[in-house]
């Protein structure tokens, strides 16, 4: 049972082991034995009635095994194998070695006794999400992956409606957008999901991605090392600060949607604000002398408003549509346009404004189902069109 769960895996990793058995794993010597009871226990889990011990580089847990076993198919298969006798025990526990990271197992022990919880949208929530993601996806904790990935698609959501509210929660009351403040940034975020085969965080965390400049896409991301909860030496003697970057396939992905995202705004402004003509029911047109004339200069107004600030440059939002066209139908509504002695509103009748909200609503929907497109996938299931089409 254990070697078909292992061909399940959804990515390459050892798998664990238990100490002494017949792969060639060495039993721990006494000194080792000694030096694992000095230094090596995680004190947040070794619990005196544990009765197995994990080891995870040079980091040891002592749990339960009951816990293990119930919450996951292959510990409970491991744990049922027989152990030798005084072979690979420690304070009447068997030991399993884990490939696994020491931080990656703490937040995937503290998920299992203590419950996975997120309390706010927040950048830092990334790191114990992957590593509990990575080693439910590995040991087959079905319940955990779930909450992870659906916890995961708040942040890189497949629906507009979903999107937008994800950007208002990154718009403080002042209206400044500090997106890395809410969530991690899309590179670390794209490269995980190829990693682990969640391709339907891709479209949105992509689409975030292209509003960086180029230079800053090709750059990658400095990874800061944030204090974990237990202390590796391995780590502590690193001083890099490693920087994250795409692979060349998805730094073309990026670059091609970049493109595409760029053309909607200028094929917006051709199609919807360039000459606009008043709706049908404009009541400017009753006005004697107007014939819609207000609502003419209206348009003509947020068409040149719209184009200074095309890809949302002005709000350090390069390259986003779905916000520029937000931007221009927000423009309607707007009290600070000059006419060259003072500031005024547009003079848009309410026939035109619902005309032209109407307009932006669908332009944004249609920009939202072409998304993936853009960068080469057939929806927001993030499958590879070329995949499909084969």
């Amino acid at each position: 049972m254990l070697d078909d769960l292992v061909l399940r895996e959804p990515f390459s990793s050892p798998t664990p082991t238990l100490s002494g058995d017949s792969n060639g794993i060495q039993s721990p010597t006494l000194s080792e034995s000694s030096r694992l009871s000095a230094e090596t226990r995680q004190t947040d889990f070794w619990f005196e009635d544990g009765s197995v011990i994990l080891l995870a580089g040079t980091v040891a847990f002592k749990v339960h095994r009951g816990q293990l076993a119930r919450h996951s198919e292959v510990f409970r298969d491991l744990l049922s194998l027989p152990q030798p006798i005084d072979e690979g025990i420690f304070e009447g526990c068997p030991l399993v070695e884990l490939h696994d990271s020491p931080t990656d197992l703490w937040y995937l022990l503290r998920a299992l006794y203590d419950g996975l919880y997120f309390k706010q949208l927040c950048a830092t929530d990334f790191t114990p999400l992957s590593s509990i993601l990575r080693l439910s996806s590995k040991y087959f904790m079905e319940h955990l992956r779930e909450r992870c990935i659906s916890r995961l698609m708040i942040d890189w959501p497949t629906t507009l409606i979903c999107w937008d509210s994800r950007e208002s929660e990154a718009t403080d009351k002042h209206g400044r957008y500090s997106p890395r403040v809410r969530f991690p940034h899309p590179i670390l975020v794209i490269n995980f999901a190829r990693q682990m085969g969640i391709t339907s965080v891709l479209p949105s965390a992509f689409y975030d991605l292209c509003r960086y400049g180029p230079s800053k896409i090709v750059a990658g991301v400095i990874q800061h090392r944030h204090k974990g909860p237990i202390k590796v030496p391995s780590e502590e003697a690193s001083s890099e600060t490693p920087t994250v970057r795409l692979s060349l396939d998805d730094l073309r992905i990026a670059f091609i949607g970049r493109e595409n995202a760029q053309r909607v705004v200028a094929s917006f402004i051709e199609q919807e604000l360039n000459n606009r003509e008043p709706a049908a029911d404009c009541h400017n047109r009753e006005l004697a002398g107007d014939n819609g004339r207000h609502c003419r200069e209206s348009f003509y107004f947020i068409m040149l408003n719209l184009l200074r600030a095309v890809g949302g440059l002005s709000s350090g939002r390069d390259c986003d549509p779905l916000f520029s066209l937000t931007q221009a139908a927000e423009m309607m509504n707007r009290s600070d346009f000059s006419d060259g002695t003072h500031f005024c509103s547009l003079k848009l009748c309410v026939a035109c404004r619902a005309d032209f909200a109407q307009a932006v609503k669908i332009a944004r929907e249609q920009v939202w189902t072409q998304i993936p497109s853009w960068f080469g996938m057939a929806d927001f299931t993030g499958t590879s069109a070329k995949a499909l089409a084969s």
